[in-house]
């Protein structure tokens, strides 16, 4: 169970001992991209913190593994506890992805946000894989700017491939936090605090940018749902044939023998 300042303890601890580190928050988007893909599953599983990004998700979590998370730890809510503390830290922080004037805006946000903040460096995305040759020279840029952090913004599923492909690779903290770059650089504005709360910040998005978002939102969403109904149903199965043939004396089935009959915090488990 993860909280932000569980989270946050997480990540300044790896980027103050310049340790490789993977991190990403997962909304529904990028939980359904994993589950259609068995490789994206896997580097995702590999990573040292997945924390749920969305309320959907949290909820999900809660409903199949009674893990009774209080609340989501979503990317730029994260992303600003994060720059925060490694100000006051000194840790430096590599903002890699998104447009130019993206990543610029993003750094000046920043700094007027943490005047003590370090900017180690700045680099767009290429909006294209790298040639070896290139991956090779941005790994030795980041590490050589001495950066603690790596914030990362290529989009879901591109940011997550990048984060796990480079864990000990890069000496640092690598967070995918894909919107954050868009939302501090002001690019888009954030859902108020109450549709946040009620798991509807999909919907703020989708009025913000219909065009890019509403095929996403149709397909994703209802297949989120559609699997989560049967994870649901495959779980009442699973305890009214534990409770009738195998019950303590209290007569309820132990919370412990339904996780681990899931993949508990696993992408690839939903």
């Amino acid at each position: 169970m993860v909280n932000y300042s569980q989270a946050c303890t997480e990540i300044i601890s790896a980027a103050g001992e310049k340790r490789s580190f993977a991190m990403t928050a997962l909304a529904t988007h990028g939980l359904m991209e994993s589950v259609s893909d068995p490789q994206l599953s896997q580097l995702i599983n590999q990573m040292d913190l997945v924390t749920p990004d969305g309320q959907p998700v949290r909820w999900a979590m809660n409903l199949l593994y009674g893990l009774r998370l209080k609340d989501r730890v979503c990317g730029p809510d994260l992303t600003r506890q994060v720059c925060e503390v490694a100000a006051q830290k000194g840790i430096g922080i590599y903002l890699f992805g998104s447009s130019e004037q993206t990543v610029n805006s993003f750094s000046n946000k920043l700094k007027e946000l943490f005047p003590d903040i370090i900017i180690s460096g700045l680099q767009a995305d290429r909006f294209r894989e790298a040639t070896p040759q290139e991956d090779q020279e941005d790994i030795i840029r980041i590490n050589k700017s001495g950066a603690g952090i790596v914030l990362v913004g290529r989009g879901c599923p591109r940011q997550e491939r990048w984060v796990a492909e480079h864990h000990g690779k890069i000496n640092a903290a690598m967070m995918a936090v894909g919107a954050a770059f868009d939302y501090f650089a002001g690019n888009l504005k954030r859902a108020p605090r109450w549709m946040q709360r009620a798991g509807l910040e999909w919907l703020f998005r989708l009025i913000q940018e219909p065009r890019r978002l509403f095929r996403r939102y149709l397909t994703t969403n209802s297949y989120f749902l559609f699997r989560l109904s049967g994870e649901l149903l495959k779980t009442r199965v699973f305890l009214k044939k534990n409770v009738s043939n195998n019950k303590t004396k209290s007569g309820v089935l132990p919370r412990d023998n339904l996780k681990n009959n899931h993949s508990a915090g696993t992408p690839g488990g939903f």
